[in-house]
């Protein structure tokens, strides 16, 4: 790339690549993409150059997955993204949608679907990944059951709505990080393990029973974890994120909504205004936010802290 070429420029390309809005129908090549990552790349945070990581839970348009992905990728890892299916919406392409952007960007990426709550799904996760990469450096469980049926009252919920969020939050966060902590014990060189709980893991609330032992649940994990692995130079860290702007915001307002006189529109309007006005830095909380934090825990500028559940609340939430 010319000299000349403005820092401006270069990130107008990315941000084209990445599917950024009003940047108008342009089409970039392939090298020209990787070619103005590069020149973004000088002043990257954190250098994950020849570091590989899979990110599960990563196929939302607005998702923490695929801001996690992303930023990762433009930290210089190569990212296997994973969710449970390549199913997109009427306007976002899903999983290969978030390959295509990282690759078209001069990042390095594949997509793997599976379900993190079955065993021989999680192995085929971690034996694709190495087949492709040869390793893992970096394993982020993002992955999460949708809000829906089990927001209601302990006495109201059914068991096979527990089983669900149980299995996809707590019990997938474990196979996964099972499966990726024994091939990192036996390459012998240390890794990164980052699991996504929540303020809801450290504070119950009504009508949240099942998603807050589920990650209350991740916390007593990734402490247990992070104390076994440490010999092996292996961290395990969680991030405890707010309330974030994502599609499952209007999940949750879908079966939070007060009556039926209230639009599910309605009610996820009112619940990012509110969050918006009530949390002390002033705005809810974005994906990015999550995803600066977790690329962090991914570098080696976190080598001394494992064990930790770290907010991204924006002041909301101390505890």
């Amino acid at each position: 790339m010319p000299n000349a070429i403005s820092r401006l420029v270069a990130q107008r390309i990315v941000a084209f690549a990445l599917g950024y809005p009003g940047l108008g129908p342009v089409r970039i090549s392939a090298e020209l993409g990787r070619q103005a990552w590069g020149f973004l790349k000088r002043d990257v945070m954190y250098e994950l150059d020849g570091k590989i990581a899979i990110v599960t839970g990563a196929g939302g348009k607005n998702g923490i997955g695929r801001g996690i992905a992303t930023r990762l990728a433009s930290e210089g890892a190569a990212v296997v993204v994973c969710d449970l299916n390549d199913s997109g919406t009427p306007d976002w392409g899903g999983l290969s949608a978030v390959v295509d952007e990282i690759n078209a960007s001069g990042g390095r990426a594949i997509g793997l679907t599976g379900s993190v709550a079955d065993s021989g799904d999680v192995a085929g996760l971690v034996k694709g990944t190495i087949s492709e990469f040869g390793r893992i450096d970096i394993l982020v469980n993002n992955a999460g059951a949708p809000a829906g049926p089990d927001r209601v009252a302990v006495v109201d919920l059914a068991e096979h709505d527990w089983d669900l969020v149980i299995g996809v939050n707590l019990k997938g966060t474990f196979l996964m990080s099972q499966a990726v902590g024994r091939h990192m014990i036996q390459r012998g060189d240390g890794g990164k393990i980052i699991n996504m709980s929540s303020v809801s893991g450290k504070k119950g609330a009504a009508r949240f029973a099942a998603y807050c032992s589920s990650k209350f649940g991740v916390i007593g994990f990734t402490q247990s974890l992070a104390l076994e692995l440490a010999e092996h130079r292996i961290n395990v860290n969680a991030i405890c994120p707010s309330l974030i702007e994502t599609e499952r915001v209007y999940d949750m307002a879908a079966v939070l909504k007060p009556d039926d006189g209230t639009t599910t529109e309605e009610w996820r309007d009112a619940m990012i205004e509110r969050s918006n006005a009530t949390n002390p830095l002033g705005r809810i909380g974005q994906a990015k936010d999550v995803a600066a934090v977790a690329a962090f825990l991914a570098s080696s500028q976190s080598d001394y802290l494992t064990g930790l559940a770290i907010n991204v609340a924006g002041g909301s939430f101390m505890g």
